[in-house]
């Protein structure tokens, strides 16, 4: 699944209106590879789904 951030941008973390790969869903949280090319949990209310 694809997503776009929505949230405010931190170039250590995630970057608004960038599109990131969701590689797991845990608990309703998204797995996602973030900036410092490490994956973290993050809370979906975040980003928007992206077709």
């Amino acid at each position: 699944m694809k997503v776009r951030y929505i949230g405010k941008s931190d170039p250590l973390e995630l970057l608004n209106g960038k599109i990131y790969n969701v590689i797991s869903v845990e608990k309703g949280w998204y797995r996602i590879i973030d900036e410092t090319a490490e994956d973290y949990l993050y809370p979906p209310e975040l980003f928007e789904i992206v077709k």
